[in-house]
């Protein structure tokens, strides 16, 4: 393992049983060369009181993936980002917003702390934890959960990643 994966060697996720969750956001296509999350955050943060029946006042950034995203890494491969908040029914939609659901089932959950553009606990999730777990990963929604202890560019933020995964 490298140096730089050893900080999560003691890290281990909890195993989530999740429920049908319906969102409202913004989303936009983009690649890892393409990123485009902070143009997606600019638009989305300023207008998010305006969805109603939130359940929380939390906001959960969504990637979803095309089914052989994961086959072969390629950094310009598209995958669609949404900046979204958790509702407890799709009313009111505001003007320019979509909506979204996030199937049932398992996720695993990183409690993460540190830079979110260190991407190096992805790293150790997919190649390290992943591999070396009774899991496989499924074909769902990723996210990640942004809330009060989320601090955008703060090594000191913290925020939970869910990660889709099934029994092998």
């Amino acid at each position: 393992m490298t140096n730089f994966l050893k900080k999560y060697e003691k890290l281990h996720p909890r195993i989530e049983n999740v429920p049908l969750r319906k969102l409202i956001g913004l989303r936009q296509s983009m690649s890892v060369m393409q990123n485009k999350t902070g143009e997606l955050w600019q638009h989305f943060m300023p207008r998010r009181r305006e969805i109603q029946n939130r359940s929380t006042a939390d906001v959960l950034s969504v990637n979803l993936y095309g089914k052989d995203y994961f086959a072969e890494f390629k950094p310009d491969r598209e995958f669609e980002k949404w900046a979204a908040a958790e509702v407890t029914s799709i009313t009111d939609i505001p003007h320019g917003m979509d909506t979204l659901e996030i199937p049932s089932g398992l996720y695993a959950v990183f409690s993460y702390k540190g830079l979110s553009t260190d991407n190096s606990i992805y790293q150790y999730i997919f190649s390290v934890w992943l591999p070396n777990s009774d899991f496989r990963l499924d074909h769902r929604p990723h996210f990640e959960i942004l809330g009060k202890k989320y601090r955008n560019n703060d090594p000191n933020s913290e925020e939970e990643i869910w990660i889709p995964v099934r029994k092998k």
